[in-house]
C-alpha cells in the first residue's frame, strides 16, 4: 500500500515503557515447590467464584504431524479420570451448580469452574483431578473424534473461519502460529491414546501451570487446595518457541454457494513484550474500533460498501499482527479496498486529537468491562504471569495509555504502510474482486 502523502516529520518508532506500579491490593500469588503458581483476585463485592487451571500449552507447541492435539486433549480431559468416569465428573460439577468449562488457544489451554465461592477448593480439586489423572479411555476418544471432525467441517464450511486461516497462513508460513488450533484432518485421524498421554506428560507440568481463582476467596485456602491437587505435577522445563518471521503474501478461496465475501489483511506488528506494543491497539482503535471510527464511518455508514468491518491488534509474546476485517458483497471489494488504502494514507499523515480521545477512552473503558467479568480478568493475568512473569496493575496499563501522543500512532501507521501485507480472502469473490485482490498483494 503505496498511497502518496504530504512529507512529516520523523516520529518516534515506539512508545517509552510505562514504570512499574505497585501489584493492585486485590492480588495475590504464591508460586508450590514444582513451580506451579496460585493467583487470586479477591473480588468481595460478588458471591460466585470463578476457578480456572491454565497451562501454557497450545497449538504453537505441537509437532506439526500432531496438530491439534492440545484441543483434542481438551475434549478428552472431561472423558475420565483414573478415579471417576465421564458422567460422574459432569454429576460432581453440576450437584454444586457450578458452571464447568474450558478452551484451548494458540499458546493456552485452560480450564474452568464457576460456581459458589465456599466450593472454590472444591472446584480446584476436581479441576486439578482432571489436568493430572485423565484416562483417555480408548472408546471415548474414537467417540470424540468424530464430535472434533464434526467441528472441523464447520469451520471448513464457514468463509470467516477460511478467511482467517488463509491470513493466518499467509502472516507466518510454516510456523506453528499458522496452524489452526483445532488441527487438520490427517492429524485429527491419526492422534491416538499414547499420542495424547505423551503429550500431556510432558507439558502438563508445573512450571506450566497456574491454578487461578476470582471472587471473594481466601488465598491460602485456594493455595492448599492446589498442594493437595497438583502438588504432585513435575516441574517440567519452560516452554520455548521461536519468534516466527512475517511473511506476507495471500491466500485466496472461492467457496461456492455463499451470498458474501469475507477478506482479512493486515500488517507485521509487535510483541506484547515491546514497549511500543500500547501504540500500537490505540492505533487499531483509532482506525476501526466503533461506529464512529474511519473504518465503520466511511465503509459502512457512508458508502455502504461493508455489512462488517472492524481493525484488531493481535498481539503476544512472540509477534503481532494488525488485522482489518471486513464482510461485504463482492462487487464491492475493489472499493472497498481503495477506500482503506486511502483510509491508512490518511492516518499516516495525520491523527486527530479527537480521534485519538476516542481511541484512548474506548480501550479505557473496554479494559473496565474486562476488570468487571472475573473469568476474564482472571484469564488476562494467568496470561500476563505467562508473558511478564507478573500482574500488571491497572494503573500501570491507564498510565501506558495515556502515554501514547499522536505522533506514535501516526508512526505506526507509517510504518504499516511501508512493511509487507498479508491477505486472506473467501467466500463468493467475483473475477473482478479476485483481479484487486491480486494486485493489492502480491503472491509469497
Amino acid at each position: 500500500m503505496t498511497t502518496a502523502c504530504p512529507a512529516r516529520p520523523p516520529v518516534p518508532p515506539v512508545s517509552p515503557a510505562a514504570p512499574r506500579t505497585a501489584p493492585d491490593a486485590d492480588t495475590r500469588l504464591s508460586t508450590l515447590p514444582n513451580g506451579v503458581r496460585v493467583l487470586t483476585l479477591h473480588l468481595p463485592a460478588i458471591e460466585t467464584a470463578a476457578v480456572s487451571v491454565f497451562v501454557r500449552t497450545g497449538s504453537r507447541d505441537e509437532p506439526a504431524r500432531l496438530g491439534g492435539i492440545s484441543h483434542m486433549a481438551e475434549h478428552m480431559a472431561f472423558k475420565g479420570t483414573r478415579q471417576r468416569s465421564c458422567q460422574q465428573i459432569n454429576w460432581d460439577a453440576e450437584r454444586l451448580g457450578a458452571e464447568v468449562n474450558a478452551h484451548t488457544d494458540k499458546d493456552h489451554t485452560a480450564y474452568h469452574m464457576r460456581g459458589l465461592a465456599a466450593d472454590a477448593p472444591e472446584f480446584v480439586r476436581q479441576l486439578g483431578e482432571i489436568v493430572r489423572d485423565s484416562s483417555f479411555p480408548a472408546d471415548e476418544l474414537e467417540r470424540e473424534r468424530q464430535v472434533i471432525l464434526q467441528e472441523l467441517a464447520e469451520t471448513e464450511d464457514d468463509a470467516f473461519d477460511t478467511a482467517f486461516r488463509l491470513f493466518d497462513k499467509a502472516c507466518w508460513g510454516e510456523h506453528p502460529l499458522a496452524r489452526p488450533v483445532i488441527g487438520r484432518r490427517a492429524s485429527i485421524e491419526r492422534i491416538g491414546r499414547d499420542d495424547l498421554q505423551a503429550y500431556v506428560a510432558g507439558r502438563y507440568t508445573g512450571g506450566h501451570t497456574v491454578v487461578a481463582a476470582a471472587g471473594p476467596v481466601d488465598h491460602d485456602q485456594v493455595v492448599e487446595a492446589a498442594v493437595r491437587a497438583l502438588g504432585s505435577l513435575p516441574p517440567g522445563a519452560p516452554p520455548t518457541v521461536a519468534a516466527p518471521v512475517f511473511r506476507g503474501g495471500r491466500g485466496i478461496k472461492h467457496m461456492a454457494g455463499q451470498s458474501q465475501a469475507h477478506v482479512v489483511f493486515g500488517f507485521p506488528s509487535m510483541p506484547v513484550t515491546d514497549p511500543g506494543h500500547t501504540a500500537v491497539q490505540v492505533a487499531a482503535a483509532v482506525l476501526g474500533e466503533g461506529m464512529s471510527s474511519p473504518l465503520m464511518d466511511t465503509l459502512r455508514e457512508r458508502l455502504g460498501l461493508v455489512y462488517y468491518a472492524a481493525c484488531s491488534a493481535d498481539l503476544d509474546d512472540l509477534a503481532g499482527q494488525f488485522v482489518i476485517e471486513a464482510s461485504l458483497a463482492a462487487e464491492n471489494v475493489a472499493a472497498c479496498v481503495d477506500e482503506v488504502e486511502r483510509l491508512l494514507a490518511g492516518l499516516a499523515h495525520e491523527v486527530s486529537a479527537d480521534h485519538l480521545e476516542r481511541a484512548r477512552h474506548q480501550l479505557a473503558v473496554r479494559r473496565l468491562r474486562h476488570w468487571e467479568r472475573p473469568a476474564r480478568r482472571l484469564e488476562d493475568a494467568v496470561l500476563d504471569l505467562y508473558t511478564f512473569g507478573r500482574v500488571r496493575p491497572l494503573a500501570e496499563r491507564r498510565q501506558a495509555l495515556q502515554a501514547v501522543d499522536a505522533a506514535q500512532v501516526r508512526g505506526v501507521f507509517e510504518r504499516l504502510r511501508a512493511g509487507p501485507v498479508a491477505l486472506g480472502a473467501a467466500g463468493h469473490l467475483t473475477r473482478p474482486a479476485l483481479e484487486r485482490l491480486r494486485r493489492l498483494v502480491p503472491a509469497a
